[in-house]
């Protein structure tokens, strides 16, 4: 085993450990607390916390996957080009508005709670995705087109079976991307009582306990690295798969 994923392996099951087992670890905590504050953050379960943050983060990239992938498809078909500039615009949205904008926004039609912050995530992750999929729908080998045109495919055909394949790696960078702003950008969910790991750190910040702050900020960052790596080693994985059909084809 590389040293790299020897690494990522140790720091994955400190994770899950201390995410189990917080207690263990609260000899390394008490350091940065002061007038007998707790060393663990006492008021939910850690582990119960990080499923949550992970669930609405993976909602909310679900939703912006299927319409970002979607409105790329559409507007790469000859009946749906000159619909791009008005599609770019919408996928601009969630950039243009910061999400403590949209949480503002959001709050007096959804109410408190995840549904504000699931709405703020999914309008913020529509942009990558959106334009790594046009960039990988509009750059596809002309050899390859070329090829399932030749062999008589439908254009919906071509569609599932050449075009999407060819073009995940670079979607995939998309949804990577997507992934790892949402994973960061979720913790002011708990802003509007979103239960996120946000609340570990808001309850750091309001008792100056410090022990709580580094405990949230250390597992957003974690498990962003981590799915960060395993995204980023499927893409070389496709990437390697992609270029052997292009190779074929050729």
């Amino acid at each position: 085993m590389k040293p790299g994923n020897i690494i990522r392996l140790i720091v994955f099951v400190t994770l899950i450990l201390f995410l189990a087992k917080p207690e263990l670890f609260s000899g390394f905590f008490s350091l940065f607390t002061k007038n007998n504050q707790p060393a663990i953050y006492n008021q939910g379960s850690l582990l119960d916390i990080t499923l949550n943050h992970l669930g609405i983060v993976l909602a909310a990239t679900a939703a912006s996957t299927i319409i970002a992938v979607g409105l790329a498809i559409i507007v790469t078909r000859p009946f749906g080009a000159e619909f791009l500039p008005l599609s770019r615009s919408l996928a601009n949205i969630g950039q243009t508005f910061p999400p403590v904008a949209v949480l503002a926004l959001a709050v007096p039609m959804l109410g408190f709670g995840t549904a504000p912050t699931l709405v703020a995530l999914f309008l913020y992750g529509l942009l990558p995705i959106f334009e790594n999929t046009l960039t990988g729908l509009t750059n596809l080998p002309p050899a390859v087109t070329d090829a399932a045109k030749g062999v008589g495919m439908t254009g919906w055909q071509r569609l599932i079976k050449v075009e999407l394949p060819l073009a995940l790696p670079v979607i995939l960078a998309g949804i990577r991307l997507s992934v790892v702003i949402s994973l960061a950008t979720a913790t002011i969910g708990s802003t509007v009582a979103a239960r996120t790991l946000g609340e570990v750190i808001i309850a750091g910040l309001l008792s100056s306990n410090t022990a709580f702050v580094l405990q949230g900020g250390l597992i957003v960052g974690v498990l962003a690295v981590l799915i960060y790596d395993a995204l980023s080693a499927l893409e070389r994985y496709l990437m390697a798969r992609t270029g052997q059909l292009g190779r074929a084809a050729a």
